[in-house]
């Protein structure tokens, strides 16, 4: 399968929690953690990927094989199998302010043999993947899938987003990577594990590090410093196009009412509407945007994710169009009797504040 590049969140729970995977298992798990993006998001990535939930409350995930092998040349379908037995005898320690938790990767894998892999995850590791009340690392999805040892993976989730100057102690490292009991002499660590990282991302990746000795005691390295720098050729320039893009401000494409009421009434931050932006500037082309968004308001804040019931409701209003033939660059304006526009959104925008819609 062609992977598709873009810039895939996770959040820094995940990031930072303590596993110890093989290549092909973290593939799984950037796989994953793309889908529960676009499910968060209304967005969809092919008929092939699909998220259910079941009566048990778990979340029963679809994907073609393919999704977790590094390219089109690759057709080792062992090691996904493997990959996927080994993920269904792990779990993961998930740790934050107040609990500690440990849980099951996946369950129930099944391998079918058209080129689908299924299997459950438990709604803590969907809302785990989510939860970016902790921070989030930002990377790129086919950079990611792109590396040769899972080290070089761990040490990309970890400086992705990050500029400057950060410390960890070695076994601090040691803990994230479930190592503790391996590479008990800091050469050792240093060159199988962090040299290691660091040649993959000098090669692939639009950062990388250099490193130093930040702590002692008496002769025992006890932390090192990594100094991180940006790649700028191995940075994919339509991703950074794309990010420019979005840096512009919103008010430029859509009326600042549309903006308020997003924020205000479907909880949307800046972030949120320009990953949509498309979405909501086409739709403002053939709808009044206002009225469409106060009418759906209350199903969906009915809806499990209100944010993507949008989303799919102003998609399926578009498809509609579409399929219809009619002219996406005309707004559907009232006939008689004649409304104004410019009345109806004041009228809209005081009901909103007294929470009429």
């Amino acid at each position: 399968m062609v992977i598709t590049n873009k810039d895939v969140i996770q959040s820094y729970l995940i990031t930072a929690a303590r596993y110890d995977f093989n290549v092909h298992e973290q593939r799984i798990l950037f796989r994953l953690v793309e889908m529960c993006q676009n499910q968060l998001l209304g967005q969809k990535l092919d008929s092939n990927f699909r998220i259910d939930r079941t009566l048990f409350g778990d979340y029963s995930v679809t994907m073609p094989v393919s999704a977790f092998l590094k390219d089109e040349e690759d057709k080792n379908h062992a090691l996904v199998k493997d990959a996927m037995r080994r993920l269904r005898n792990k779990t993961i320690e998930l740790e934050d302010d107040k609990v500690w938790k440990l849980i099951g990767i996946i369950e129930k894998p099944v391998f079918d043999k058209r080129g689908f892999v299924q299997f459950d995850i438990q709604p803590e590791i969907f809302d785990a993947i989510l939860n970016f009340s902790k921070g989030y690392r930002k990377y790129e999805l086919k950079t990611a899938m792109s590396f040769d040892t899972v080290y070089a993976m761990r040490f990309y989730e970890l400086f992705s987003e990050k500029t400057g100057s950060i410390a960890y102690s070695i076994d601090k490292l040691k803990i994230m990577f479930n190592i503790e009991k391996k590479y008990k002499l800091t050469s050792d660590f240093t060159r199988y594990v962090v040299d290691a990282a660091k040649k993959e991302l000098d090669q692939k990746a639009p950062f990388s590090f250099t490193y130093e000795v930040n702590s002692r005691t008496g002769k025992k390295v006890i932390s090192l410093m990594f100094h991180i720098y940006k790649i700028a050729k191995n940075r994919d320039e339509t991703l950074e196009q794309n990010e420019l893009q979005k840096q512009i401000a919103l008010s430029w494409d859509l009326d600042k009412m549309v903006i308020d009421y997003l924020q205000q009434n479907y909880m949307f931050n800046k972030e949120g509407i320009r990953n949509n932006l498309e979405t909501f500037k086409e739709a403002d082309k053939i709808l009044d945007l206002m009225l469409f968004l106060s009418k759906k308001k209350r199903k969906a804040n009915d809806a499990p994710n209100p944010q993507g019931y949008i989303i799919k409701a102003l998609k399926g209003q578009i498809a509609d169009k579409k399929a219809k033939g009619e002219k996406l660059t005309e707004k559907i304006v009232p006939s008689d009797p004649p409304v104004d526009a410019n009345m109806q959104k004041r009228v809209l925008k005081s009901m909103a504040k007294i929470g009429k819609i």
